[in-house]
C-alpha cells in the first residue's frame, strides 16, 4: 500500500479521541479537519472514500435534505464534517454524505 503521509500530526486517533470514526475499505479512519486520517504503523495517512458501492457520486436531484434547513449551504465552516470522496468533498449529515450541486443537495450514500 502506498502511503500519503500526513506530516506533523501529533494527535493520537482511536476510540474516544473526539473525532468521528468512518469505516471503509475494511478499516477505520477518523475525520479530522475535513481529512480522513488512518493510523498506519508510526504515522498517519490521508485517505479518501472511494466512489462506488453505497457511496456513488451521481446527481440525485430531489434528495430530501429535510435534516437541515434547505437554505443551508455546505462548505467550509458550515458546521458539518467534510469527507474526502473521490475527487470532491462531501459533508456528513446524520450518517450520510451530502454534496452541494447546482442549487440542490445530492445524496452520496451512508457511512458507518
Amino acid at each position: 500500500m502506498n502511503c500519503n503521509t500526513h506530516n506533523g500530526h501529533d494527535h493520537k486517533h482511536g476510540d474516544n479521541c473526539g473525532h468521528q470514526a468512518i469505516k471503509h475499505d475494511g478499516h477505520t479512519d477518523y475525520l479530522h479537519d475535513n481529512h480522513l486520517h488512518h493510523v498506519h504503523d508510526t504515522h498517519v495517512d490521508e485517505h479518501t472514500l472511494s466512489v462506488g458501492g453505497s457511496n456513488q457520486a451521481a446527481c440525485t436531484t430531489g434528495h430530501d435534505c429535510s435534516s437541515h434547513d434547505t437554505a443551508h449551504k455546505h462548505g467550509d465552516n458550515c458546521g458539518h464534517n467534510g469527507v474526502p470522496h473521490g475527487d470532491h468533498v462531501d459533508y456528513l449529515v446524520n450518517g450520510h454524505l451530502h454534496n452541494s450541486h447546482s442549487g440542490h443537495c445530492d445524496d452520496h450514500g451512508k457511512v458507518s
